[in-house]
């Protein structure tokens, strides 16, 4: 269940409930993954949208404004940023998403994973 606490402009989610979501909604979601590039070759989301969270203001164009966003990153604090950032330039907070327990989590839970620089 999304949580969302006092003043942050969106929801906390885990990888089960970000799961959850992708696979109920698969053509309005999106997965932006904000780590390094170093860190996106180790493992990533099937399919995510990858913008290091240093470049994510200069490439918000490449961000779509009308789905879900499902922001990701190692532990939950730059994709936590990632939607601050997306909510000061006008992104609904309700589409916005922080997988807070990160890849690691994700891979562990044998979700759809990617390697190297392969979406």
């Amino acid at each position: 269940m999304p949580r969302q606490d006092p003043g942050e402009p969106f929801f906390r989610v885990d990888s089960h409930e970000a799961k959850s979501i992708l696979d109920a909604e698969p053509e309005d979601t999106v997965v932006i993954d904000v780590r390094r590039d170093d860190e996106w070759v180790t493992g990533h989301v099937a399919g995510a949208i990858h913008i290091p969270i240093d470049d994510l203001t200069d490439h918000m164009d490449e961000v779509p404004q009308d789905k879900k966003l499902l922001f990701i990153c190692a532990a939950g604090v730059r994709s936590g940023l990632a939607c601050e950032i997306a909510a000061s330039m006008g992104y609904d907070p309700a589409n916005l998403f922080n997988i807070e327990d990160g890849t690691p989590a994700w891979i562990g839970g044998n979700y759809p994973t990617n390697y190297g620089e392969n979406p």
